[in-house]
């Protein structure tokens, strides 16, 4: 299961609504890379793949892969914005580590 907090679906909401399309999938998938070797990738799709797993949280469907899933059960995606700027903050219980980014972790 993923949780997405009120403020993550309003800005969720705020970016797919500058698309011409209506009918997105927020896709949430774990790459190779970054600081401590993994990193999260948010974008939206049309169609959802073969093999992905649909979660619905606070009204948001949310298309995962396969090979992410592993990585992103059980993860919180919160928005906060402070002095910075804005942007999504992770909360995963299998991170063993993380960077000070917070985009990236390491599950080792």
């Amino acid at each position: 299961m993923i949780h997405i907090s009120l403020s993550a679906a309003n800005e969720i909401e705020r970016l797919k609504s500058k698309r011409s399309q209506s009918e997105l999938l927020f896709r949430l998938s774990v790459k190779q890379g970054g600081c401590s070797g993994l990193f999260y990738d948010l974008s939206f799709t049309q169609n959802h793949n073969l093999g992905d797993v649909i979660y619905e949280s606070q009204g948001i469907k949310v298309a995962v892969d396969a090979d992410s899933l592993k990585y992103v059960e059980g993860l919180k995606l919160d928005y906060a914005e402070d002095l910075m700027g804005g942007g999504f903050r992770f909360q995963n219980p299998q991170a063993v580590s993380s960077c000070g980014c917070g985009n990236s972790f390491s599950q080792e």
